[in-house]
């Protein structure tokens, strides 16, 4: 079951849906370090965030998920995929922020403010997707599309899915700008210090 889609559905209906893309007219991306790599959010883009170093936005918005110090200090410890994995094992233990089904978009929408403001190599890429689709690909062919991503179909025409992460850097491409809403105990680092 895909519970963030429940989550964007409740919380953020104008995020919730499923969008169809032409192939040939979009900038898709999976791998950090192929083409158009640097728009997902494991691409090494390094960002400082109320003093603390982050070598991705992954890292931001799994920190971001947890108000725990123990939950926190695991994730920020870790390193490329084995991020998602450990802050997946501590959303198991049940200790995830009581607020994150509210907050979940508009902390995707920081993280990705901060890259754009951050990384001028990102907003470039940005720029050059523009009359491009952005689509995130979701990687495993055999489990349908998650929030996140999109699927190409059988025939290799089109991409289909929520697509979200996608929908979410075309919105920043087009507007150079993000709003959202935190609170504010949401950005406080201060465990990770030192």
């Amino acid at each position: 079951m895909d519970y963030v889609r429940d989550f964007i559905e409740k919380n953020y209906p104008e995020y919730y849906g499923w969008f169809d893309y032409p192939a040939d007219k979009t900038a898709a991306f999976c791998k950090v370090d192929a083409e158009w790599g640097i728009l997902g959010n494991f691409a090494r883009t390094p960002l400082i965030v109320a003093g603390v170093p982050f070598e991705c936005v992954e890292k931001l918005f799994q920190v971001m998920k947890f108000a725990d110090t123990d939950s926190r200090k695991i994730i920020y410890g870790s390193k490329g995929q084995t991020i998602k994995m450990k802050a997946k094992h501590q959303h198991k233990a049940g200790v995830v922020r009581a607020d994150w089904p509210q907050i979940i978009v508009d902390v995707l929408k920081f993280c990705l403010m901060q890259k754009y403001e951050q990384s001028e190599a990102f907003r470039k890429e940005l720029e050059r997707s523009k009359g491009l689709f952005i689509v995130e690909v979701q990687p495993n062919s055999r489990r349908p599309a998650n929030t996140y991503s999109a699927k190409l179909s059988p025939d290799g025409n089109t991409w289909s899915g929520p697509n979200l992460m996608g929908r979410l850097l075309m919105e920043l491409r087009d507007k150079g700008m993000l709003e959202w809403k935190l609170p504010e105990d949401v950005l406080c680092f201060d465990d990770l210090k030192g």
